[in-house]
């Protein structure tokens, strides 16, 4: 079995994007494929357990059910995360069961923070970056949130969701998450000048880092960041900030030479990745082991690199 054949022997959210990414398929044959993920697998699943309220597990950002202190990580069952994963999965936005879903979610959810509707966002930069792009998949106004955004940019570029603590350094998790949303605004509503030069500032400081270091000491905060995620939930790592410049068609630089050179040494020798950094939590069904070669990762990483190699011809 070639590492292709391994990829679409899989659920309908990867076969769709291995067709359109990889293989280059027909805009046809892409939807059908797609369409499929409203119906079978992870994403039928998933909208299975919408509760009559709207809500995954009772919850928006957290569970009903309190969290369990001696438990690894944070829960990711609640309405928000789910939604998160709806949208990387593909779900056809148009759909009848997405629609559903969605008129649910808007009509009946709202945040814990002050009960504020979920599509008109919270606080926390990260977070409103995930529901902008969430919103702007399904076909929302999130207006209101990327007019925030865009006034709580940091000097340096980037966003950071401890801003109103005091912080002036920007973060990578927050960025990338809003980075996403922007994107995906611009993709549905067009492009501004303002979000336009907004996602410019925040591209060029994840590559002043070289997509992973200090800018100060040249050092790596946190390893993690090397380490490959799916899903990586509101955590940054190379691998998914260069998924970003990809989509994005930012074209290739010589700073992302170290760090696509980190994602051409981690590829086995079977022309796999591994699931490396599961992020832990409460879930509703494993996608993958951590460890184990991952489809989700392997995919990312070939679109990554193709687009790399493409644009540097």
């Amino acid at each position: 079995m070639t590492v292709t054949d391994w990829l679409l022997d899989s659920d309908p959210a990867i076969r769709w994007q291995v067709m359109r990414d990889l293989l280059d398929e027909p805009a046809a044959a892409v939807a059908a494929e797609r369409a499929r993920v409203a119906t079978e697998g992870w994403g039928a699943h998933l909208l299975a357990l919408q509760q009559p309220s709207g809500h995954w597990a009772g919850g928006t950002y957290d569970p009903a059910e309190p969290r369990d202190p001696d438990a690894p990580g944070q829960p990711w069952t609640a309405t928000h995360h789910t939604l998160v994963l709806l949208r990387e999965f593909g779900l056809d936005p148009a759909g009848p069961r997405a629609r559903h879903a969605i008129d649910l979610v808007r009509e009946k959810v709202s945040w814990e923070h002050a009960d504020q509707r979920y599509f008109d966002g919270e606080v926390e930069p990260c977070v409103n970056g995930m529901v902008v792009a969430i919103g702007d998949y399904f076909g929302e106004n999130v207006q209101g949130i990327v007019d925030r955004l865009l006034t709580e940019q940091l000097d340096d570029g980037g966003w950071n969701c401890d801003a109103e603590y005091g912080s002036t350094r920007s973060s990578f998790h927050s960025t990338i998450c809003v980075l996403e949303g922007l994107l995906e605004h611009e993709r549905i509503r067009g492009a501004t000048a303002e979000v336009t030069a907004a996602r410019h500032r925040a591209e060029e400081y994840l590559l002043e880092r070289r997509m992973l270091r200090r800018l100060s000491t040249g050092e790596i905060p946190d390893l993690d960041w090397a380490r490959f995620s799916f899903p990586p939930r509101w955590f940054y790592d190379a691998l998914r900030g260069l998924d970003y410049l990809r989509a994005a068609e930012v074209v290739p630089d010589p700073r992302l030479d170290e760090v696509i050179g980190l994602v051409e040494n981690k590829r086995g020798a079977d022309g796999r990745w591994l699931l490396e950094n599961a992020h832990p939590g409460a879930v509703h069904f494993e996608l993958e082991t951590e460890g184990e070669p991952s489809r989700w990762t392997t995919l990312r990483a070939l679109r990554v690199l193709d687009w790399f190699v493409s644009g540097t011809r």
